[in-house]
């Protein structure tokens, strides 16, 4: 690289580090190599034949199609999602309190736009979201982290590290949760800790961003409701995502909350992309207009259900006799396995070896040391078999890591 490029970096560049999950992507398409590392849906569950039946729209109505289209997103999506996640969300939710983002991710940055100045304080889980945790730090957020167990996070800590942060002149701004299945750790976050939640953000005045990307993807027990629908005060934003529910490949989020919180994001998205994709607004619109989207969510949760299901089986098979723990998610994407003494970061390198890609904990957590002995695993994409025989390539690294050194 060029001396001038270099000296001339921002200093947020220069921190700046690459994900772990897109940098893996350049060796997961190597001949054999299964793949565990990502978040990706499987490819056979994509709705082709439906969500292809909305391009009529294109002959129809194209000069509108390829036209720029308003920030907020496409009405009638906008429409169609308040009514749909009214029950989650405990009401229908107005125009001005909803917009359409180009995925969730961006929802996260034009969210860091509005939110934070360089020193304010982000309250996360830990582990949490990796991406979340680079575009927080790359506005030059700093973090404070409660940890995660089985129950989602330790509402009951949050109060004395408010405390703290306040006494040592730390402005905490907001708290970010993800609430169904979480990524990495898979846990939920419990009903009474929720209500703690949107009672702990209007007694310290504090904003919650509260993530839901898996939370229609349920395989056991029932849906809860979001922490929104506790939220007395407007506090809460609620962000979910069609990548998860249709397919990544649309890029469509959207964001509910309070009007003045939304009509900020979209003063900030204005100077981002101007407005997300038309096209893929109207087509999924379209999609869901038809019933489609409520239609062929079952065969989304049948089919990773039991790939979850699969993944268990082989892990009680090849991983359990080798003292790894883990806790079964109700839904969602991952596995987060506890490898006890085993370094996560050399198994990973291990594993690769094997042609199996894993992710190390260290990348999800505030603390890195926090996430030196867990992995997250992921169940969605590989068939059933492959699972079994990704699992048993994993077990063979961890036996050799466990062997005494010659």
């Amino acid at each position: 690289m060029s001396n001038n490029w270099k000296k001339n970096f921002s200093a947020t560049a220069l921190k700046s580090r690459p994900s772990p999950v897109r940098e893996l992507l350049k060796v997961i398409g190597q001949p054999g190599m299964i793949s565990f590392a990502g978040g990706m849906p499987a490819p056979e569950v994509f709705p082709i034949e439906q969500f292809a039946e909305g391009a009529e729209q294109l002959k129809s109505n194209g000069t509108v199609l390829l036209q720029y289209g308003t920030t907020e997103g496409y009405n009638p999506l906008r429409e169609f999602l308040a009514k749909w996640t009214a029950p989650r969300l405990g009401r229908e939710v107005s125009l001005d309190e909803i917009f359409l983002t180009t995925g969730s991710q961006q929802a996260l940055d034009l969210f860091a736009w509005a939110m934070l100045d360089p020193g304010d304080v982000v309250i996360t889980e830990d582990p949490s979201y990796m991406a979340a945790l680079n575009t927080f730090g790359n506005h030059g957020a700093e973090f404070a982290s409660v940890r995660v167990d089985g129950k989602g996070m330790i509402v009951e800590e949050l109060p004395a590290l408010i405390e703290n942060l306040k006494k040592a002149g730390k402005k905490p701004k907001f708290i970010y949760t993800i609430v169904n299945f979480q990524n990495p750790a898979g846990s939920t976050m419990s009903v009474e800790r929720r209500q703690e939640l949107a009672a702990i953000a209007e007694r310290y005045e504090l904003t919650v961003f509260e993530d839901d990307p898996y939370g229609y993807v349920r395989f056991d027990g029932e849906h809860l409701p979001s922490i929104f629908s506790f939220d007395k005060a407007g506090n809460t934003v609620y962000a979910g995502s069609f990548s998860k529910i249709l397919s990544p490949g649309v890029r469509i989020g959207w964001v509910s909350g309070a009007k003045e919180i939304i009509r900020q994001m979209i003063v900030f998205k204005q100077t981002t992309d101007l407005c997300s994709s038309p096209i893929t607004q109207v087509l999924t619109h379209e999609y869901c207009r038809k019933g489609y989207l409520d239609a062929h969510l079952p065969n989304i949760i049948a089919n990773y259900r039991a790939k979850r299901d699969a993944m268990e089986k082989s892990f009680q098979k090849h991983l359990a006799p080798l003292g790894i723990t883990w806790v079964k998610p109700e839904g969602g994407f991952f596995f987060w396995l506890n490898t006890g003494a085993i370094d996560s970061d050399e198994l990973a390198k291990r594993a690769l070896d094997k042609k199996v890609a894993i992710l190390p904990g260290a990348p999800f957590c505030v603390d890195p040391e926090a996430g030196i002995h867990s992995s997250r695993i992921n169940y969605t994409y590989s068939k059933p078999e492959v699972i079994e025989e990704g699992v048993s390539r994993l077990a063979q690294a961890i036996e050799e890591m466990k062997l005494p050194a010659k």
